[in-house]
Parts: structure tokens; sequence; C-alpha cells
């Protein structure tokens, strides 16, 4: 009976849960990036079809959309992340000082926080005394800070998530617009890539823990409204 007891402890101390908020740092980036790659690249595309360009020209703008693009999600996600992460160090290294200065205020401080979610006083001075003598800062950045290992900001994995995820999204209206021809390119790069960030929204919404409806009927909401503006200056302007 005690070794069936001991089992199913040990097969509980193996369980390990898994939570979408594990993927939201790599998440976030992809289906931002994703959903720039395609938005930024069908509304480019549309927008020189609508002036009346010639199908090499519409091609050539929207690879070089695609590489000026990428580089730009890359650049932008690596410097605001970055910043993020040095604001992490900034904080844990004033919590180290604090705690090598004044051990006590600290452990005080811990507790209260115990007490704030519901501890008693006695349980929540026991539990902070314990967290503290087993890893003392991080107890402070996870339950003062609310900083751990899930959340961090990773400014290198960001940055090669958006860059990665805008080429692949840019991509995709890119092959349409090679092998459609000139009468049917305007309406079918508009359509497939309504359908590609319709998808796009219901995948991040299903991996995200969320309704795929909603994701995708967001998603596409926003895409439509920035093709449509770009595709009329360009006619604009074509007609100019």
């Amino acid at each position: 009976m005690k070794n069936a007891a001991r089992g199913d402890f040990h097969l509980h101390l193996r369980h390990k849960e898994r939570h979408v908020t594990s993927r939201v740092g790599w998440l976030r980036a992809a289906v931002l990036g994703a959903n720039d790659g395609i938005v930024s690249t069908a509304s480019l595309v549309l927008g020189v079809a609508s002036a009346n360009s010639g199908h090499k020209a519409i091609l050539v703008a929207g690879i070089a959309g695609l590489m000026a693009g990428a580089g730009a999600m890359a650049a932008g996600e690596y410097v605001s992340v970055h910043s993020q992460a040095d604001s992490e160090q900034a904080d844990l290294a004033r919590e180290k000082v604090e705690l090598a200065n004044d051990f006590e205020s600290e452990h005080r401080e811990l507790m209260e926080i115990y007490v704030e979610r519901g501890l008693d006083a006695k349980l929540a001075d026991e539990v902070a005394r314990q967290l503290m003598a087993h890893d003392a800062l991080g107890a402070h950045a996870r339950d003062e800070l609310g900083i751990s290992e899930t959340m961090t900001a990773r400014p290198i994995q960001a940055a090669m998530a958006s860059a990665a995820s805008f080429a692949v999204g840019a991509a995709l209206p890119l092959l349409v617009v090679a092998i459609t021809p000139g009468p049917y390119l305007i309406p079918l790069v508009a359509a497939t890539s309504l359908l590609f960030l319709a998808s796009l929204g219901g995948v991040a919404a299903r991996a995200g823990g969320a309704r795929v409806l909603v994701g995708a009927t967001r998603v596409l909401f926003w895409g439509a409204i920035a093709m449509g503006l770009t595709a009329a200056v360009g006619k604009i302007f074509g007609e100019a």
C-alpha cells in the first residue's frame, strides 16, 4: 500500500501541466511578424498594381518590401524587447543590493505579499522564510517584480521569430503575384491574402487558447482596411 502511494506521489511529481502562457513570448512575435508580412506586402502589391504598373514592377516592389520589412521587424523587435530585458536586469540588480543590505525587511516585504494573496500571517512568514532560504532573489523576482523564466524578455529570439515570420507571411502574396496573370492579379491577391490572414488569426487564437472565430475576424477586418486604403491610394495616383 505504501509502495503504491509512493508511486502515485512520484507520478504526480513527474506530471507537468502545459499552459499557453509558456508560448506567449515567441507566439506574440511570430503572429505579429506573419500578420505584418501578409498585410504590408499585399497592400504594397495592390497599391502598385492599382497604379497600372507592369507585372515585373509589382513583383520587384513586393520583394523589396519583403526584405525591408523583415529587417525592420527584426531590428524593431530586438530594440523593444532588449529595453524590456535591460529594465528587468536593473530591477534584479537593485533587488540583489536590497537583499544584501536589509534581508529582514525584504523578508517582511515578501511575507506581506503572501498575506495580501490570502495566507495568514504565520503561514506567510514561514513560506517567505523557506523560499528565501532556497532562492531569495528568485522569490522576489517572481512574486515582487513579476519576472519569471516563462515571461522573461528574450531579444534575439523575438527578433529572429519576427523576421522569419514576416518573410513567410510576405512570401504568400508574392507567390500569388508570381503565378497570376495581370488582369486577375488584384482580385486574386486581395482574396488570397484575406484568406491567409483569417487562417493566421484562427491558428494564433487556437495556439493562445482564445476563440478561433474571434481571432480570425479581428485580423481579417484590419487587414482588409489596410489593403483597401493602399489600393485606393494607388488608384488615385495612377489615374493622376
